[in-house]
């Protein structure tokens, strides 16, 4: 698309920081799905195809640079991005919504010392960028001004998320068939659907950064999302839940074999909540199932180990670096390279390699989650954590994809040892406190466990618990990983990122359950 088809002439504005306390939310959780869908094709990432693309020069990207420094910054860089999205929407059988949106400018961050400069406008004319780079210059000013470095390409190493069909090239006209088959095949698979809702959605990101230290990258970002919601009665009782998949992926995501899949996976999950009821509450055993129960990770420990929270103090975690913290069979990752995933990253938003870091190593501390902020402040690397949702804010750590590694127990091993307690495997939703690592989290779907054995079905509970305490309550690790491939969006400080999680089932012997009374 030629650049001058939408680009529209914006204002400057400068970025304030939103309170929030970190959520993740999803519209469906789904198990990982064998190998990926993508193929090989290599799309051009030089620095000189993103010059090219944002109609820019490497001179432009120096007096910018260089006017970002010029009240005495320590470091400045420079995030460009050009964001296609695209929505199709299946509703009472048919498809009916169409949805698209082109995003595009650029950002300019400023550090000196402790002060951070943000500003970002919504076009790249090389007055505006610099009007941004001064005014974040004048926010984080009264350094030592920093030296701007040779501009030198970093290539990428190996491309986590290559493309074969780009959406660019892909009609809605092509869509269509999928969602209505997606429609048709849950409509046939049990009689007691009464209303399907399906989406498709995709994502295609260019993103151009450099910085003062002279690192230039260029990525092509993709993105797909499939959900679908069914609906279903029953003796005039209604239920409803869903499946989806989200992957960075082209067109040749979208396949026969996941549609039946997915359909599938939408009508047994509502099938089982007919007969499902609300348990009994209070502090039980909780054998946490396979690839969703990752919520626990994220909500439980992941926010409390990014580095931003240790760095100011509010993370309970503050004080533990390279200590025992949990049963030395646990191991907990945070990984940027697993090839086609949502919360993979070739580099961070900062210029960073996306790489997996080791969070917990058989029990102990290791790391926290490091952008270039914290990472200076502890005197280590960068672990390629420093994300942002656009343009328009500045990076802060954040999660990608975040698991544990297996145990050498199985799930019906652990399921026998529980008297009474329950079994879950389907959340939407969780939140945590950061200062007190205390967190919830939305447990759509489950089963009691009595005397060792998966019993009634259970549905609509909430999971309440401490992170640190949760975490040295796991007794028991599964030898089943798998990673929960849904539509997992993590909020944090007013910004919205995508990322995965995943487990293997484990057993907590205690969390407080809340059901009836």
């Amino acid at each position: 698309m030629d650049r001058r088809l939408f680009l529209r002439t914006g204002g400057l504005a400068l970025l304030g920081s939103v309170a929030a306390g970190p959520t993740l939310t999803a519209s469906a959780s789904a198990l990982q799905d064998g190998g990926p869908l993508g193929g090989s094709a290599e799309p051009n990432l030089s620095a000189s195809a993103a010059m090219a693309h944002f109609g820019v020069s490497e001179s432009d990207l120096r007096k910018v640079l260089a006017a970002a420094l010029e009240k005495g910054g320590d470091y400045a860089d420079l995030f460009f991005e050009h964001t296609l999205n695209n929505s199709v929407g299946l509703r009472d059988g048919a498809v009916n919504s169409n949805y698209a949106s082109i995003d595009f400018g650029m950002g300019v961050r400023v550090l000196s010392g402790d002060q951070t400069g943000y500003a970002y406008v919504e076009n790249v004319t090389l007055n505006d960028m610099l009007n941004a780079a001064r005014t974040a210059a004048r926010i984080a000013s009264g350094g030592q001004k920093g030296k701007l470095a040779k501009l030198v390409e970093k290539p990428i190493k190996k491309n986590h998320y290559t493309v074969v069909s780009p959406w660019e090239e892909v009609s809605i006209k092509d869509k269509i068939p999928y969602l209505q088959q997606l429609n048709d095949k849950i409509f046939s698979l049990d009689n007691r659907v009464i209303k399907v809702m399906a989406n498709q959605s995709d994502t295609t990101s260019h993103i151009f950064f450099c910085n003062s230290d002279g690192v230039m990258f260029y990525d092509y970002r993709p993105m797909v999302t499939l959900s679908a919601s069914c609906i279903m009665e029953e003796n005039g009782k209604t239920e409803n839940a869903y499946a989806a998949r989200s992957y960075r992926k082209g067109y040749d995501f979208l396949t026969d074999d996941l549609i039946d899949m997915m359909a599938r996976e939408a009508v047994d999950n509502t099938a089982i909540l007919f007969k499902a009821i609300k348990p009994i509450g209070g502090e039980m055993p909780v054998v946490m199932g396979a690839g969703g129960s990752g919520i626990l990770l994220h909500e439980a420990i992941g926010h409390a180990f990014e580095a931003d929270f240790n760095r100011k103090n509010t993370s309970i975690f503050s004080d533990q670096l390279n200590k025992k913290i949990c049963d030395e069979h646990i191991t907990v990752v945070d990984d940027g390279t697993i090839p086609f995933n949502r919360g993979s990253v070739n580099f961070d938003d900062e210029g960073v390699e996306g790489q997996k870091t080791y969070l917990v190593k058989d029990g102990v501390l290791t790391s926290y989650l490091h952008d270039r902020i914290s990472a200076k402040h502890y005197g280590v690397d960068p672990t390629g954590n420093g994300r942002r949702e656009s343009f328009r804010n500045m990076p802060i750590p954040r999660m990608r994809v975040t698991y544990m590694e297996p145990g050498n127990v199985t799930e019906a091993d652990m399921i026998s040892t529980v008297k009474n307690g329950i079994f879950v495997d389907q959340f939407t939703n969780g939140q945590v406190q950061i200062g007190a690592g205390d967190f919830t989290f939305f447990v759509k779907s489950g089963y009691l466990i009595e005397d060792g054995k998966l019993t009634q079905p259970i549905k609509d509970i909430n999971i309440i618990g401490n992170g640190p305490k949760a975490l040295a309550d796991i007794t028991m690790v599964g030898n089943n990983k798998k990673l929960d491939n849904g539509t997992w969006t993590c909020g944090k400080d007013g910004q919205s990122c995508p990322v995965t999680q995943g487990m293997p089932s484990a057993l907590v012997s205690k969390l407080t359950v809340g059901g009836e009374s």
